[in-house]
Order: structure tokens, then sequence, then C-alpha cells
């Protein structure tokens, strides 16, 4: 605090006889300069050592069509964008997302005549040390060409500020042709529209994963004068040669799939000033505003900053593709099409479209988080996910630049819209949607495509499921996409059946609940009780042979049999029953934690270590998400105690790093790890991912002394739910007693319509267990 504005402050009290009152507002005035704001707390460059194209962020809004960033790394989708430990930028590209990338740009020096050998040379080295991210914002410092660089944006246009050395002739490279992250760009053009203005088009190629190029448009205007576009016909990139030596150069960049006219109009509705502050401050204010949905009390200051960094990821990746004036590209049919979102009485978009990696795990991770604390989202991705199914017939599972790609398998995005309409987010055109879902776990569905199966429907084994309640290992037909692995598939359509089972009983559709049940129990048919594990078999019914539980991928997705035979998140109890009870139940999974706790509950740091001969055989693994439930299985096998043990034991070993060098052990994809690190660390789960009638939220073992939700009032009637911790620490991890509201709880878990309400759960922690 000033001492000047103090005295005056104290002297004007003394005036009006108030002063103790005074001296409150003051007190109060102070304190808030010594906390951090929310986005403060975010440490961007948490695991970036072991990266990938759309794992990193700096220069976006949440969910930002344009994810403005450096890139240290250009070659692939694995090992990226940008990678903590290489020293050299190749550029500043604008679209991080899954299986796009695009508009890559690099402010360079030069002297006069001396250009061609930019365009085939142009990274520069650049120190961490002058380096400075926050969440909306990047800075640094090019050492080449003595360039001070800084980034931000708004949702569909990046904001770049240059400032060029004197001594130097100045430009900016656009490297629109070659291969940037996961795909090829071609086809770049680029045009001077006025002094001051450019314009321009590429294609973004097709990847294995993506079937179809996708065409991205872009406008751009600068703050000083354009003097040259200047061609390269070997690499056919641009130079943009520009009157800034010595100058603070200001360039706005929108973007668009659909055209370049609404590129120009995404620009012209977001941002129509040159004030880069305040563009970075707008940012700041909405990353604040979403992050503070959660306010924490109490533990560390590394577990608080790594807490807000792992929401911050859980708000990451999956990104709009439609503009301002809701305007979409819409790939699914056999030409492409613009397509445009029903607007509300205003004229706005009453939605966004998006562009998403799978919902594959989504059911324990942000089914829960954003149907907690972002309904609105979750609500968003509802009706964006319809849209593609008006458009294309299929709801989709993982859409990329308005088409289907197939990423990973089964329907699961079947538990997301579920939980939705549980929750009662999504309260309209119920019928509609569970038609649609209803549609993908039949033949013809998205259910019966394996992984990036884009011209055939063999590869998931769904007629087999039908015909025979289990998905063969290997399927006769052979390969026609990825993850063709039977046991996990049959586990997977399992689950999945069961929760549009009770999306059918909820509309009164008996006979297709009664039916969807019954494929629902096809789990048991790869349970082998001789071995006590689930175990592919072959389509005469023959068990595998030579088979070993902690043999990578033989019959499972990215897992081993010991972690994927606890994938049953809708029948735990008849799980334990096949396995001889719970008691046994119990021994079997607390060993495998024991064993598991040996390797930090993961398969290396990196999804690339977990095919290594001794990493892939841990029994537990948290660092993908086909075992991410494992901890608070214990919950539905009366052992409470140890779910609260072991989940903080994975928070502790695998979700409390603070280092570019650790975070998530291995896949993130797209925020949910994050959320599923947040939810741990508030001591929340939910096993069945809320698809069942009044959904319950699992306790715990939070590590905070307290929570606050804030409750979103279009969603909720309540203001705020609370967890507060009694008597927390680092070791107790035992909840003793749980109240909501002056109630005792009973069965550690909380009603979604308790929770509604809001409140305050108080939670009495110990150090020993109470069994």
């Amino acid at each position: 605090m000033h001492y000047k504005n103090l005295s005056i402050q104290i002297l004007f009290c003394l005036i009006l006889g108030t002063l103790g009152s005074c001296v409150k507002v003051i007190k109060s005035e102070d304190k808030p300069k010594d906390q951090k704001s929310f986005s403060d707390m975010v440490y961007p460059t948490l695991d970036t050592e072991n990266s990938r194209w759309f794992f990193f962020s700096s220069a976006s809004r949440p969910f930002g069509m344009v994810n403005l960033s450096p890139d240290t790394q250009v070659e692939g989708a694995w090992g990226s964008g940008y990678r903590h430990k290489v020293d050299t930028v190749k550029g500043f590209s604008h679209i991080h997302a899954w299986q796009l990338s695009g508009l890559s740009v690099m402010p360079v020096t030069f002297e006069d005549g001396n250009t061609q050998e930019l365009f085939g040379d142009f990274a520069s080295k650049f120190s961490h040390e002058t380096e400075k991210i926050t969440p909306g914002f990047h800075s640094l410092e090019l050492d080449r060409y003595d360039i001070n660089v800084a980034l931000t944006s708004t949702k569909r246009v990046g904001f770049h500020q240059y400032d060029f050395p004197s001594d130097r002739k100045s430009g900016i490279l656009f490297n629109l042709n070659g291969t940037l992250g996961p795909n090829d760009n071609l086809e770049g053009i680029l045009t001077q529209v006025d002094p001051r203005t450019l314009s321009g088009e590429l294609t973004i190629q097709k990847t294995t994963r993506r079937p179809k190029a996708v065409r991205l448009f872009f406008y751009v205007q600068l703050n000083q004068d354009i003097l040259q576009v200047e061609k390269d016909e070997t690499t056919g990139n641009f130079l943009v040669h520009t009157d800034s030596e010595g100058k603070e150069t200001l360039m706005k960049a929108a973007i668009s799939y659909t055209s370049l006219a609404n590129a120009k109009a995404n620009l012209e509705a977001e941002l129509t000033h040159w004030d880069f502050e305040k563009v970075v401050a707008d940012s700041k204010t909405e990353w604040n505003q979403m992050l503070g949905r959660i306010k924490i009390e109490g533990g560390t200051e590394k577990e608080q900053r790594r807490f807000y960094t792992d929401l911050w990821h859980a708000l990451q990746g999956r990104r709009v593709i439609s503009d301002f004036g809701g305007a979409y590209p819409d790939y699914t049919g056999a030409q492409f099409r613009i397509g445009q979102l029903p607007l509300d009485e205003e004229g706005r978009p009453k939605f966004n479209q998006y562009n998403s990696d799978s919902f594959w795990g989504a059911q324990w991770t942000l089914n829960t988080l954003w149907g907690l604390v972002y309904p609105d989202i979750m609500e968003e991705f509802v009706h964006s996910m319809m849209q593609y199914y008006k458009d294309g017939g299929l709801v989709p599972r993982g859409p990329s630049g308005g088409n289907y790609t197939y990423v990973m398998t089964g329907a699961s995005s079947t538990p997301f819209l579920v939980t939705a309409i549980q929750k009662g987010i999504v309260t309209e055109d119920l019928e509609a949607i569970y038609q649609a879902l209803k549609k993908n776990h039949m033949p013809g569905g998205i259910m019966e495509k394996a992984g990036y199966e884009h011209n055939t429907k063999m590869g998931g084994g769904l007629r087999y499921y039908l015909d025979k309640g289990y998905v063969p290992y290997p399927i006769p037909e052979g390969r026609f996409g990825g993850h063709q692995n039977g046991s996990s598939l049959t586990m997977e359509y399992s689950y999945q059946d069961w929760t549009l089972a009770q999306l059918a009983a909820k509309l009164g559709h008996k006979e297709d609940y009664e039916y969807f049940m019954a494929r629902s129990a096809n789990y048991k048919n790869v349970f082998d009780k001789t071995t006590g594990w689930m175990r592919p078999k072959n389509v005469d019914g023959v068990w595998f042979e030579d088979f070993d539980p902690y043999e990578y991928e033989h019959g499972f997705i990215e897992s081993n049999g010991a972690q994927s035979t606890w994938f049953v998140p809708h029948d735990l109890p008849g799980l334990a029953q096949l396995m001889g009870g719970d008691e046994k139940a119990v021994e079997k999974l607390n060993v495998q934690f024991q064993t598991a706790e040996k390797q930090n509950f993961a398969s290396g740091n990196s999804h690339a270590q977990e095919l290594h001969p001794e990493y892939r055989r841990v029994p537990i693994n948290y660092g993908n998400q086909p075992s991410i439930q494992t901890a608070f299985v214990f919950n539905h096998l009366n052992r409470p105690d140890l779910t609260q043990y072991w989940s903080r034991k994975v928070v502790n070993a695998v979700f409390s790093g603070l280092s570019p060098a650790t975070g998530y052990f291995g896949d993130e994809d797209q925020g949910l790890m994050g959320s599923l690190a947040v939810l741990m660390k508030m001591g929340i789960f939910q096993m069945n991912g809320g698809t069942e009638e009044n959904p319950a939220y699992e306790i715990g073992s939070p590590i905070f002394d307290k929570i606050t939700i804030q409750l979103q009032p279009e969603y909720h009637s309540g203001e705020t739910f609370v967890i507060k911790t009694n008597n927390n620490g680092p070791d107790r991890f035992y909840v003793k007693s749980a109240v909501l509201n002056g109630t005792p709880v009973t069965g550690y878990k909380v009603r979604q319509d308790a929770f509604s309400k809001g409140g305050e759960l108080v939670l009495e922690m110990a150090p020993t267990a109470d069994k």
C-alpha cells in the first residue's frame, strides 16, 4: 500500500471519527495485493518435455478457435508443438487442435536483397530466462533477430506484438506450405488487400486419422505499412516486408474454416482496436472467471498451483470451429458445405460447433467435472454433437475439422450425453437425442467402427457382440482400423449399453431398456474364472493361449488385462461375484495397487513408454484412461477406506509434480487427466459417469481444507456447494464422518438433487481408517 494514500485515509477517518471502521477497510484493500489471481496460479509449462501437438497452450481463450503459441518442433502429432527442452523457435502458429494445424508466421530481420535464405533457414534460438507465459499470453525474445515477441488472442483472432530492432530490415514470414504438426499444409496463398491488410487461405491436408482435407481462411491487419509481399517459388511461402524498423508492430490474424468473408467478419466482431494490453487483460479476466468457479483453501502453494494448472488443462484442447456469426464447416457429407447454427433472439448462435478428441475415458473425467462446474460448456457440447448427427447421421466420438474421425472405439459419447440429461443440464428434445444415441449402438452406427476405420464397419466386431455376446480377438476378417482388441471392446460396449438403458428407462422405453440391460451383461463372457482375469477369446470361443494378464495390448486397448479387468463401472458387484465375492475382489485389487505403487502407478512418464517391456507390466496405470477409476472401485466393494487411501496415494505420486519434466505420466488427451486430477483432489468421483437417475457423487479424500464450487444459476437452485475438511493433512487420508447441511451422509455419496441445492459437506478427516 502507498503510505501517502494510507495517511490521507487515516486523517479522513479521524476527522469523521470512524477510525475503527476505516482500518477494517484499509486492511481489506491491502490484502488482495498479496494474493495471486487464479490464472497467475497456473503453471503453463507443466509436462511440456513430454508434449504433443495439442497439449500446450498459451495465447488462447477457453476453448478458443485460435490457440496461438510458439512451435519448437513441427514434425508429427507427437513430440511436436511447444517442447520445453528444445531451444529453437520454428514459428508461431494459430491452430493446435485435434488433427489440425495452420497459419504459422515468423517475424524476421534481414539485410537489403538478402532474403532467399530465410525461406529455408529462419528458426531462431530463444531462452526461457526471457520468456513469460500465463493463460492468454506468451512472450519471448528471438535471439537471432533481436525481436521481442508477445502474443495474445480473442476467441478467433490472434494478436501479435513485435518490437523490431532499428538497424535491420524487418518482415514477417508466412509459412503456409509444409509440414506443421499432425498434417501438411498445402496450396497456401497470400494476397495484399491494401497498404496494411492481407488475406489468404491454405489446405490442411488429410491425415490417417482425419479422412478429409480442411480449408483454412485468414484475414490479417497490421498497424505498419506493407512494403512488399515476396513469394519463394521453392517453398511456396511468403515474406511480407514491413516498414517496422525500430517500431512496435502489431498484427491481427483472424481465422475461419468457412470463408474469407467470415474470417474478416470474425476480426471485425472481436477485435476492432489496437490496444494489445487490453486484450491481454480481457483474456486474463475470462480465464479468472472460468478458473474461479472453484475456490480452494488450505494445502501448500505448490498443491494450489498444481490444482489450477489441472483445471486449466480441463478447459483446453477441444476447440471452437464455428464463426462468430454461427457459420461452421460441415465435411460429414460427400461435398463440403457451410452450415449455420441456430440463432437466438439477438441474432447470436445458441451454441458453438466444436473440434474434439474422443470422449473415450470422459465418463470418469469431463463428465463429472463439467457437469459439476461447467454445465454451460457441457450443454454446448451436447448441442454440437447433435448438430453433427443432424448433418451426418451419427453422433461423433471425436470430430475434427467438421467431420468424423472415428478416433478410439465404441460409442463413447453416449455416457456424456446421458449424464447431461440425468443432471438436468439438457432438458429438451430428449427423445431425439435418445434415438440418435440408439442408432450409434446398432448396426450402421458408430459403435461397430474400430478406431480410424473410415471406409468399413468390420473392425469393431459389433455383429459378433450381438450374436455371440463378445467381440473375438483377433477379429476373423482382419484389420480395418485401430484398437481392434476384443476383450476391451466387449467391456466398453457393455458399459455404454448400460448407460443407454438408463436413458431408455427415463423415457419409458421398457423393451429397449430390457434389451440394452441384457447386452450390458456381456462383459461376463470375457471373464475367465480359471485365471480370475478378463481374457480374450477367439471367434470359436477358445481362450487366448499363453495368456499373460500383464502383457500389453493383447486383446486390450492401450492397457493390459490386469488394468482392464476392472472396467465394469456399471456392475462392480457382479464383477466381484465372478471373482468369488467382495473380499476376494478387494484382496486382488489391493495387491495390484501395492505392486503398482512401486512404479508410481504409471507406465513410465509418457504415453510412448507404455510399450516398454518394464513399464507395460504395471497392474494399475494412471497415465492412461482404461484403469483411472480403480481407486474408487473399493467404494463399491464396501471398503471406502481403501478408496480414500489409494486415491490420495495416486494424487501424491501422479498428480503433484510441478515441472516441465512431469505432470500426467502419459496421455492427457485434451483435459481428461487434468479433470481427473481436479476431481481426485476435491474428493469427488462418479463410477458410472453420472448416468443413472439422480446421479451420485462418490466421496474420496480431498486434499484441501475448503473447496467452494460456484453453482451456475441457470442449472442449480443453490449458490455454492462447499466441501470442508476438518483436521486434514498429508497423513490424514481417511474420512471419519460426512455431514451435509447438518445431516449425516450414508454410503459416502451425495446425490445430484442435494448437490444442486447447494450447501456444505463437512468431512472429518483422520489418520486411521474406521472400517
